[in-house]
């Protein structure tokens, strides 16, 4: 696969999911159609509705909060790019803080208000241009199956 089209999938990932990550990228340097169409269908049930996609970002912010997800936490950044403010995020994140508390099998609330303040912190780096993605390289052993 060439680079220019993993990019070109990249680029299309960004303007339909409104961010990148690490993990969207790895599939497109093997199957970039894969990604595009993957892209089309977060675009269809992200997208302005009954709900604008502003609030369904922050709504799946606050369920990775409550189950200590993280990569459900980086919601946070298309969430800011479909014009989420401070405020909005730190109450999506507290009703996730809370609902950590009460979902069976949850985190319990002080776990999740750490992921609910990692939310938080995403938010700051993003808005400075400075987040990339906190995550580590997935590794894989190829020799366990």
């Amino acid at each position: 696969m060439s680079e220019d089209r993993a990019e070109q999938a990249n680029a299309y990932m960004r303007e339909k999911m409104m961010f990148d990550t690490r993990m969207f990228k790895v599939i497109n340097t093997v199957a970039p159609e894969v990604g595009e169409r993957f892209a089309d269908f977060y675009e269809s049930v992200w997208a302005d509705g009954a709900l604008p996609r502003k609030i369904k970002e922050l709504i799946f912010t606050a369920i990775g909060v409550a189950y200590m997800s993280p990569r459900c936490i980086l919601h946070v950044v298309p969430a800011i790019n479909a014009g989420a403010t401070d405020g909005e995020i730190f109450e999506a994140v507290a009703v996730g803080m809370l609902g950590g508390g009460f979902v069976p099998g949850g985190p319990g609330i002080p776990y999740a208000f750490e992921y609910a303040l990692k939310v938080l912190g995403i938010a700051a780096a993003h808005r400075a241009g400075e987040f990339e993605d906190y995550l580590p390289a997935t590794k894989f052993d190829h020799g366990v199956y």
